[in-house]
């Protein structure tokens, strides 16, 4: 973005104005659109070392907290947008109303962005490029099929409907995690409090034996030690490696994509991403279909929305085998990401000429997969939680024990 100064004349004083553009016509559209009056001229500038401070500030924040919207207000919005669209109401002045009136400042930003781009000559999908983080892959691409059919109020429908039901899968995930989360939690408690008040009393009398201690005994003076002399170092630490972390995966492509492809090979956390990846990549993919989208341009829109990457990559190939002629069911088998059953019901659709019907039951198929995981969660992390309670507890335990019993044995020899 550009640092634009723009002269207008209003009330029959001179102002001088500074904006944020990419070139100068985009200055030009934006500061008639926001400021009455009459401009004089608009000519870009060098920015002001105060307002270059003030800009980097609010990148950084920008960056760091990156206005979210929460999904309860971006439910209400996208419904309530559908109902003003499908009144008649035009795309500017339904955005512009939805953001005068939400209290949520992020939703009130990106609204308001989205009815001054619309106002600019844009398409509401091409708008939304610019807040794909704050609206997600799924609303651009229901925004791109309402757009191509000419029925964008019925898309928003459907979107709301599916950001409900994937807010209702996140709720379920959320309950399903309390009673491990709060287990985990307790435990985590209970021995830090073990490692730095109780280990320093056994601390003095292991090192009145002067012998060689037991492993467990030695890493539990080691975290005591760690503990106590270096605890907020070490909380620091993990959180600057934790926001480098955050900031490397979505800076950087080939991290992000490693970071990826480590989910979907680890237990239970792949198959949530897979089959929750696979529901909505078939079940938008069937939308297209039935709006009458050719395949090859369907399958473009639907995996624009999914945010795996390897998974991305995978279903890119889709695309290419039906570019080059290829059918549908020949391309999905190659990902080898659908089973033998899924692929026969696409060839069953290609064959019988209703592919929108059976790629929306497969649809179905991975909502119940997705629904079975989530519902049965509790009980597959119950045997990792199990084990680590076992191994802090055998820690404690060895480590304070040990020595005794070898001290016990000493005085009864």
């Amino acid at each position: 973005m550009k640092y634009y100064v723009a002269t207008i004349l209003t009330k029959g004083k001179r102002e001088e104005i500074p904006l944020y553009a990419k070139d100068k016509k985009e200055a030009n559209d934006y500061a008639k659109l926001k400021y009455s009056g009459i401009i004089i001229k608009v000519v870009e500038g060098q920015e002001p070392l105060e307002a270059q401070l003030k800009r980097f500030q609010a990148n950084l924040f920008q960056n760091i907290k990156k206005r979210k919207i929460k999904p309860d207000t971006l439910i209400a919005s996208i419904r309530q947008l559908a109902v003003m669209t499908n009144a008649g109401i035009s795309i500017y002045d339904s955005l512009s109303e939805i953001a005068e009136s939400t209290d949520d400042q992020a939703l009130e930003h990106v609204f308001g962005r989205l009815a001054d781009d619309i106002n600019s000559g844009h398409s509401l999908s091409a708008s939304m490029e610019n807040f794909r983080f704050e609206l997600g892959n799924l609303t651009i691409a229901m925004v791109e099929l309402g757009e191509k059919t000419g029925n964008l109020d019925e898309s928003l429908y459907a979107l709301a409907d599916m950001l409900e039901e994937i807010r209702s899968n996140f709720i379920k995930f959320k309950k399903a995690m309390a009673y491990p989360r709060n287990v985990m939690i307790a435990m985590a408690i209970a021995f830090t409090i073990l490692i730095s008040f109780v280990v320093p009393k056994f601390k003095s009398i292991f090192d009145s034996l002067k012998v060689e201690l037991p492993l467990p005994t030695q890493i539990l003076l080691t975290l005591e030690h760690l503990f106590n002399n270096y605890g907020l170092y070490v909380i620091a630490g993990l959180f600057l490696s934790f926001s480098l972390f955050k900031y490397m995966i979505r800076n950087y492509t080939h991290i992000r994509f490693g970071w990826h492809k480590f989910l979907l090979k680890a237990y239970l956390i792949k198959n949530i991403i897979k089959f929750s990846t696979l529901n909505r990549f078939t079940l938008v993919f069937s939308e297209l279909i039935r709006a009458g989208i050719p395949i090859a341009e369907a399958l473009e829109t639907a995996i624009g929305m999914i945010d795996n990457l390897p998974l991305k990559q995978k279903l890119l190939s889709v695309r290419r085998t039906v570019e080059k002629g290829g059918t549908l069911n020949s391309g999905l088998k190659d990902t080898k990401l659908f089973e033998n059953m899924v692929i026969q019901m696409v060839r069953a659709g290609e064959d019988s000429g209703t592919l929108d019907t059976m790629i929306q039951k497969v649809a179905e198929y991975y909502k119940m997969r997705f629904d079975a995981i989530i519902d049965g969660l509790s009980d597959a992390i119950e045997p990792i939680m199990l084990v680590i309670i076992a191994a802090m507890v055998i820690l404690l335990a060895l480590g304070i024990f040990l020595p005794i019993w070898g001290m016990g044995a000493a005085v009864g020899g």
